[in-house]
């Protein structure tokens, strides 16, 4: 059974190895093994910790998978949804992005962004409620599909 529950900094390692496994089918698509996902150093993930938060989905004691969002001006920015190849299309996904926009109740919107070829990350926020708002360069490669959702009804 897979439990989602808030990742503590004793975790950054175990989420950092499992991000640069996750995003490697994304450097494959996109050949361009320097997305930053899988460039991020130890120290750059653990500073997260203290501005954002971070979610873990964990089957026993093994992390597989992990989403992170921070919340700024009343929007979320949703970022780093990951799930761990042997898991993938069994929900876990889907599950992390309730669970980090039920702990941003409270805000307005919701954001985040995919890269333009990852039609199987597009179709999961789209079943989600998100529609796409923009597209933009990364790289040679690599544009980016910005995705965003409301949140609260402002009363």
């Amino acid at each position: 059974m897979v439990v989602i529950r808030e990742a503590s900094l004793e975790d950054a390692e175990e989420i950092l190895a499992l991000q640069k496994l996750a995003y490697q089918s994304e450097a494959r698509l996109y050949d361009d093994w320097t997305l930053p996902p899988l460039m991020q150093a130890i120290e750059s993930l653990q500073e997260e910790f203290g501005r954002s938060i971070i979610l873990k989905a964990a089957a026993g004691e093994r992390i597989v998978g992990s989403v992170r969002a921070q919340c700024k001006d009343d929007v979320c920015a949703v970022g780093r949804l990951i799930v761990h190849p042997s898991f993938q299309r069994q929900g876990i996904g889907s599950r992390l992005l309730e669970a980090i926009e039920a702990r941003c109740a409270a805000a307005a919107g919701f954001e985040l962004f995919t890269g333009s070829k990852s039609v199987g990350n597009i179709r999961l926020y789209q079943r989600h409620g998100y529609v796409i708002t923009r597209t933009q360069p990364l790289s040679a490669n690599v544009s980016l599909v910005f995705m965003r959702k409301p949140g609260r009804t402002p009363t």
